[in-house]
């Protein structure tokens, strides 16, 4: 925790939302707005004069629109950043490309279609700033090209899976592991902590950059070789099995772990479900979702792997499974997709309790 207030700079081309957005923070006295800018060539000078730890910024805006901007944050001064986004298809798919360039967290702007008020828009904003502020952020480098990984060694009987558990940092990382995938990689689940207007285009995004089917899971879907479900937004994802396999079951249940969807939903079912014949895979986020369900995963034969400090955004999921004895392995991002096809590729339908 800093031992000071955390320094924002606001940067948004409407003179109406930038006072909104500090009115909002005012409230706060962990939090000091230390300027505020209406486009990013005047917020580039107020950032080398005030050093903030932590940046708002508008997806569309004259001169440079946000997502140019935030490239050049991150390639040369990395800056925790949230984008402010309005909930247009064209807004969450704009979130979804930012989250991947480097910004830690997207919001809603107050007002738009998701209903909330100027208060509960208030109180996300500061949350996410609070974790803004403890990101490790790294220099942004060109990709370098990675060979796919190479297909599972047996065709998928329906008894196997791989789980994913994420939050903050998450989008960029499920998108790193997946693009190493072959097209007929293992069934894979996937919950990352994500508002239900980013979902859709998260799920397409990944489609169109991955080898794999990538979905958004529905009610009763059945688990298969190629494809990947996502957790839709504001509802949990859990497995259970049928007399034909794994499928998917949405609840509407509540909050688990402060959070739905819940990462130790989705990995307490696997548990149930498929026993020793999954590997369960919790990458960067805050908090401790998924810790609990990660150990039930353990105790149940299931091979688990944790993100390590050095490569994760925000060290607090997979911190807190270590810590309670969840992970079996930890490894960095780039370790990470080659021994989850070797765990899976170990398992050899194993039956369960054995």
């Amino acid at each position: 925790m800093m031992s000071r207030a955390i320094r924002v700079v606001i940067v948004d081309d409407s003179a109406l939302m930038r006072e909104m957005l500090k009115d909002m923070l005012a409230r706060e006295p962990a939090i000091e707005v230390v300027g505020v800018a209406r486009d990013p060539f005047e917020a580039r000078e107020i950032i080398k004069a005030t050093n903030p730890d932590v940046i708002t910024l508008d997806v569309e805006m004259p001169k440079m629109d946000g997502l140019s901007f935030l490239e050049k944050i991150m390639t040369l001064r990395p800056t925790p950043v949230i984008m402010i986004s309005t909930l247009t298809q064209e807004g969450s798919d704009a979130a979804i490309r930012a989250l991947e360039l480097g910004a830690v967290d997207c919001l809603a702007k107050p007002g738009s279609a998701d209903g909330k008020g100027f208060e509960q828009t208030g109180r996300e904003l500061v949350s996410k700033i609070m974790v803004a502020a403890t990101a490790r952020l790294s220099m942004r480098r060109p990709a370098a090209a990675v060979a796919p990984l190479p297909r599972p060694r047996r065709a998928e009987t329906g008894n196997r899976l791989i789980a994913i558990g994420a939050s903050t940092g998450g989008v960029e990382r499920i998108r790193d592991v997946l693009a190493v995938l072959p097209a007929d990689c293992p069934p894979i689940v996937i919950t990352q902590h994500m508002g239900p207007s980013y979902v859709p285009s998260f799920a397409a995004r990944l489609d169109r950059m991955s080898a794999p089917n990538v979905q958004v899971a529905s009610h009763g879907a059945r688990l298969a070789q190629g494809v990947v479900f996502i957790a839709p937004g504001d509802r949990h994802l859990a497995i259970a099995r049928d007399g034909l396999g794994l499928v998917c079951h949405i609840q509407d249940s509540p909050a688990v772990s402060g959070h739905r969807p819940s990462v130790d939903v989705l990995f307490g079912s696997v548990a149930k479900a498929a026993g020793p014949n999954a590997v369960g895979v919790i990458l960067s986020g805050m908090g401790r979702d998924g810790a609990i369900g990660l150990k039930a995963m353990r105790d149940a034969g299931a091979h688990t792997i944790g993100e390590q400090e050095s490569s994760c955004v925000v060290y607090g999921m997979p911190r807190a499974a270590r810590e309670g004895g969840a992970v079996a392995v930890e490894l960095s991002l780039a370790q990470i997709p080659a021994e989850m096809m070797r765990a899976y590729d170990a398992i050899g339908d194993r039956p369960r309790g054995s």
